[in-house]
């Protein structure tokens, strides 16, 4: 009994004894980490290794793909050109090139570009991994100097040679391919060589490529014949040649001058005692103003002046530098129709111009595509490249608003009929006592909306847009490419906003072709130093309904052949347009009936014209337009280009087809058109002729802070004889949806028996004036 329980007992304490214990075993724990950290090593080297085999592989293939740099193209310039639509180069950055050889630049200045630019350029084989640490380095810290980023001079060759410095193509691949590249050329070409190939090319600011140009540019000297300040400035421009101009900004190029005599200081090229001296140097010490050999290009350039700006803002906003990127731009522009354009505004052999000062905006488009033709930005100009009064906003449109701001809404929101009818009697600016006005100072009643537009009746044209409010007004606009929000549009938006030429001309495009928007284009294509090809697409976006596009149209029409429009009306073929001018308000004291700003916008199946004309100080005396011949300069400059390019070989001066979305009714002789599948019940049309209602005469004009007070445009001839109507009843009368009877050139429309002149306000109490700004990219 007493073994046996010792037996239980000893087992029981060996049971105990065999239980886990329960700390861990520091010895067990220690290894597992141990694993763990050897595992996250051999990962690590693992990853390295493959990366940079991956990398090693990737290289070599980016490498493999790189463009070729032939010497013509490294001794060749990195000058932008831009091509007309047939081709041919009309205008190129910069000047002639004048190239240096070797030995025709000193030392000092080859080893100024060195010391700021790359002071280990002889020491390194194309690539410096140490550069850019550096770079890197000085970047976080600030302390820059002598290190302009992380590329070698031999890097930034091949970038001028062969890549753009678009953003777009800031990637790996194409750093791969500098990197690879710039090893190659290090193989092919001494150091020396090298860097004559960089100074030769490079862009030194004012159209100046090359630093014996830039030497004869600025300073009227051979590069042999530099002081040592100077060789420093040359030097110092390439980082930023508009920051460091000397003409412009002085100030910015002695601190960049300094900065370069301090690197040559640094780099033992010159004393630290002589840097201290140089940097004393005055910035204008021996800088030239006479410029002859650019002058004379820059006279050359006037012609295609506008359409260059716009060209070249187009291309800054896509992130390409001009200077630099060596582009071939190929444009849409139409030489001869250019220089036409240019010839009417700048002589007096097609139209009569008030004066010198008197000024011009102008853009042509074709409405099928939306590629810009021609555009003029001003006349009798001194300088290039300044405010491009083609795609200046700033000035107001007068009557031109009407088809995009009343009618052609009232069409597409709601169906109105060309002879819905709309009241013109007395009436105020909704939520003011300013009553407003036309030229005539009568009331007409009851009369089409076809009258009303061909007539540019203000008070009908106001109420419209109230009936089609304001936001459904602003979503038309926009379909246009007129960003004019709704809470923007006033009462007075009615007969006027502010509005560029190559925004009408789009616009109206969109009512010639059936009512799709195209952006306006000046590019087609685009050809960097790789090769590589950009082009762009003449894409387009509906605007508005095909039966909006073609009743507007129709309407507009009736502008040329009921209006003073007239005088430019022509059965060699089919065109529309609205006219537009600004009057002054009362309190300015201007000549009575004198305008600050006249348009006309037109169209034909071949192009659409905008022309504005005014003076870029309107409200300075004898900066006023009379009315009368001084008002119609925009119909007739309108009519000289249209003329020409009309009489084109293509030129399509056809009618427009009336769309099946479309049908007409013939109301007293005159061809009416409403759209098919519209509620019409309930539209008010006029489709019988009754008498038409007694003019008012009122008092003078009153001015008011609210409102501007308004006079419209008129015939300034007596307009054609025709029934004026005045009634309430439906449409009536026979329909047919035949294209043989749309309303023709010959056809006469109702209109009024008055002869006035054209004036229009403004949608301010003081015209619009040009700031002489820049101008604003499409």
């Amino acid at each position: 009994m007493t073994e046996e329980m010792s037996r239980v007992e000893r087992g029981r304490n060996s049971t105990k004894n065999n239980k886990r214990p329960s700390q861990p075993n520091p010895k067990k724990s220690g290894s597992k980490w141990k694993r763990i950290l050897k595992y996250t090593f051999w990962t690590i080297v693992i990853l390295i290794v493959v990366g940079g085999f991956v990398g090693a592989g990737l290289f070599a293939y980016y490498a493999s793909s790189a463009p070729k740099v032939t010497n013509s193209a490294l001794v060749g310039t990195s000058q932008t050109k831009f091509l007309d639509k047939d081709g041919d180069v009309f205008y190129s950055t910069g000047s002639k090139r004048e190239t240096a050889k070797q030995n025709e630049i000193p030392k000092k200045m080859r080893m100024a570009v060195v010391s700021i630019e790359d002071r280990r350029f002889y020491k390194h084989h194309g690539v410096d991994p140490r550069r850019i640490l550096g770079a890197a380095f000085a970047n976080v810290t600030g302390s820059s100097l002598g290190l302009q980023g992380g590329s070698t001079l031999t890097q930034q060759l091949i970038k001028l040679t062969v890549f753009s410095t678009n953003s777009s193509d800031q990637t790996f691949k194409r750093k791969a391919q500098e990197a690879w590249l710039a090893t190659k050329l290090e193989k092919q070409y001494s150091k020396n060589q090298i860097l004559t190939l960089y100074m030769n090319k490079v862009y030194m600011g004012n159209g100046v490529y090359g630093m014996k140009t830039a030497a004869e540019y600025y300073f009227n000297k051979d590069i042999s014949e530099l002081t040592v300040p100077q060789m420093a400035l040359l030097a110092g421009l390439p980082q930023s040649p508009s920051g460091y101009d000397p003409y412009s900004n002085p100030k910015g190029a002695t601190s960049r001058r300094n900065d370069v005599l301090k690197a040559m200081a640094n780099n033992d090229v010159i004393s630290q005692s002589d840097a201290t001296k140089y940097s004393q140097t005055s910035i204008k010490t021996g800088l030239t103003s006479d410029h002859d050999t650019v002058d004379s290009e820059s006279e050359d350039a006037k012609v295609d002046d506008a359409y260059i700006t716009s060209v070249r803002n187009k291309l800054t906003s896509l992130g390409y530098d001009l200077n630099k990127d060596g582009l071939v731009v190929q444009t849409n522009l139409d030489s001869d129709v250019q220089q036409r354009a240019y010839d009417i505004a700048n002589t007096d052999d097609y139209v009569s111009w008030k004066d010198d000062l008197m000024q011009v905006g102008l853009t042509v488009t074709n409405p099928n595509n939306g590629q810009v033709m021609a555009q003029i930005g001003g006349r009798k100009q001194n300088g290039l490249q300044g405010s491009n009064r083609a795609t200046n906003t700033n000035r107001s449109s007068g009557s031109t608003a009407k088809p995009l701001v009343d009618y052609g809404p009232a069409v597409e929101n709601l169906s109105w009929s060309t002879n819905h009818s709309v009241d013109d009697s007395a009436y105020t600016y909704p939520g003011t006592n300013t009553p407003v006005y036309d030229a005539d100072r009568s009331y007409l009643g009851k009369i089409t909306m076809r009258k009303a537009l061909a007539q540019s009746r203000n008070i009908p044209a106001i109420k419209t847009l109230q009936e089609v409010g304001y936001d459904n007004s602003s979503a038309f606009l926009k379909k246009l490419g007129i960003p004019i929000n709704s809470d923007k549009l006033v009462a007075s938006s009615a007969i006027g906003i502010d509005v560029s030429s190559e925004q009408e001309a789009a616009a109206f495009s969109a009512f010639g072709n059936g009512g799709e928007y195209y952006k306006p284009q000046y590019i087609s294509k685009i050809t960097d130093q790789s090769g590589a090809v950009k082009e762009f697409k003449n894409s387009s976006s509906t605007a508005m309904k095909s039966s909006t596009a073609f009743m507007l149209t129709n309407m507009m029409k009736s502008v040329i052949t009921d209006s003073y429009a007239k005088i430019i009306n022509t059965s060699d073929y089919a065109q529309a347009g609205k006219t537009g001018v600004t009057a002054y308000d009362d309190s300015l004291n201007m000549p009575d009936k004198s305008a600050s700003d006249a348009w006309f916008t037109g169209f034909t199946k071949t192009a659409a014209i905008s022309v504005w004309t005014g003076y870029d100080e309107p409200n300075e005396e004898g900066h006023s337009l009379a009315s009368g011949e001084q008002q119609f300069t925009p119909l007739r400059v309108y009519k000289a280009l249209m003329d020409y390019i009309m009489s084109g070989a293509g030129a399509d001066g056809s009618d427009w087809d009336m769309p099946n979305t479309v049908k007409s009714s013939t109301i007293n002789g005159v061809k009416e058109y409403s759209v098919v599948g519209a509620d019409t019940s309930s539209e008010k049309t006029i489709s019988q002729a009754v008498k038409k209602s007694s003019s008012r005469s009122t008092p003078s004009r009153s001015s008011s802070s609210a409102q501007p007070s308004s006079s419209s445009e008129s015939s300034e001839t007596p307009s054609s004889e025709g029934p004026s109507s005045s009634s309430e009843s439906s449409e009536e009368s026979e329909t047919t949806e035949s294209s043989d009877e749309q309303t023709s050139s010959s056809e006469e429309p109702e209109s009024s028996s008055s002869s006035e002149e054209p004036s229009e306000s403004s949608e301010s109490s003081q015209p619009s004036t040009d700031n002489g700004g820049g101008d604003n990219a499409q």
